[in-house]
């Protein structure tokens, strides 16, 4: 059996669901479990190629639905165990990911978005957010990240188990077909080697008498009376909104003379910061915000932004997923916002530059 499956930091050049694989080996997971579906395919194919020569295992299930279903029964037992997915499969996996927000289960899903509804492309969208961020009955107590680079891909892959570990919530990273299938150059890396240590896993169920005790450990997902519910769901609300802070996170720039502000998320804000860098290079007071974790999201620093800006411009492949967010984020502000929505198409720094230019 072969040693670390990284060893030292590496520059390489390799497709987005080749870097998911990659990092979960970094991340020390035990098993994926999952079910074909495009353009998430070959996160399976490269980590069943690559994970028996490191001592780890795949199950390809009967279809997604299981596959969500066996990844929660993998944590249970104490595995650090994930699964990935796209479109129809998001769908059907909001079955167990409800559960696992129920049941506080630490449960890591990459997410390779396609364009909807139903079976529709298999290329590219960004029309999977509403569902990732509040899928299934329930609140949406979850963690996204939306990433926009492999670098990111790969960073936040391995950083998703350890917010799931360390909160007991499910966590996603929410990428989309353009990054599945693309190649792009990245450094790869043993997180250790970076002083980031992996949150322990330990079983749920089947734990090992202490002294001679078996304590029993009651998790649940049924309640028999309203108040019951209302009473865990308090808890849970409680808890999410105090960790909330820790793990929100964004990016942004030239925000603070801005007349108009550029709001994008994923890959889209590729084309979004590339545009805000050509109109400031020309005289035009633009500026740049991106949430990388659309649920918590940054809400405290997008209504700064929204407080000193006149104009925010959010530029997203669906028709205005993140808007909601943003407006539910910023409720009561009273900036002008205007959009760019493709759904299921994507969308150029040209397209933006002239947006804003034909909107200053």
């Amino acid at each position: 059996m072969a040693d670390k499956p990284i060893q030292g930091e590496k520059r390489v050049f390799m497709t987005g669901n080749e870097v998911v694989a990659w990092a979960a080996l970094a991340a020390q997971a035990d098993i994926m479990y999952g079910y074909p579906i495009t353009p998430q395919n070959e996160i399976m194919h490269y980590w069943t190629r690559m994970a028996p020569k490191f001592g780890k295992r795949f199950l390809q299930t009967e279809d997604e639905l299981s596959a969500g279903f066996t990844t929660l029964g993998g944590v249970l037992a104490g595995r650090r165990a994930f699964t990935a997915t796209a479109g129809p499969g998001n769908t059907l996996m909001q079955e167990p990911m409800s559960m696992a927000e129920m049941m506080r289960i630490p449960s890591v899903v990459v997410i390779q978005q396609r364009g909807g509804p139903s079976t529709a492309t298999v290329i590219y969208s960004q029309q999977e957010v509403t569902m990732t961020a509040y899928g299934g009955n329930g609140e949406g107590f979850r963690i996204v990240y939306s990433t926009g680079t492999h670098q990111e891909l790969f960073d936040y892959t391995i950083k998703a188990f350890n917010t799931a570990w360390k909160y007991r919530f499910p966590t996603f990273v929410l990428g989309d077909g353009y990054q599945a299938k693309m190649r792009e150059s990245l450094t790869i890396y043993d997180p250790q080697d970076k002083g980031m240590e992996m949150v322990k896993t330990e079983a749920f169920i089947g734990k090992e008498p202490v002294n001679g005790i078996k304590e029993p450990n009651h998790i649940r997902n049924t309640y028999n009376t309203e108040e019951e519910l209302f009473d865990v769901l308090a808890k849970y609300m409680e808890d999410y909104l105090k960790i909330a802070p820790e793990i929100v996170e964004y990016q942004e720039f030239d925000c603070d003379d801005a007349d108009l502000v550029v709001v994008s998320h994923g890959v889209v804000s590729r084309a979004a910061k590339g545009a805000v860098q050509e109109l400031r290079s020309e005289g035009y007071k633009v500026g740049y915000f991106r949430p990388i974790t659309l649920r918590p999201f940054p809400a405290e620093q997008l209504r700064a932004v929204a407080d000193k800006t006149k104009t925010l411009l959010l530029v997203e492949s669906a028709y205005g997923q993140m808007a909601k967010l943003v407006k539910d984020a910023i409720f009561g502000s009273t900036v002008a916002i205007e959009n760019l929505f493709k759904p299921g198409v994507g969308i150029t720094s040209e397209e933006v530059v002239d947006k804003v230019k034909g909107l200053l």
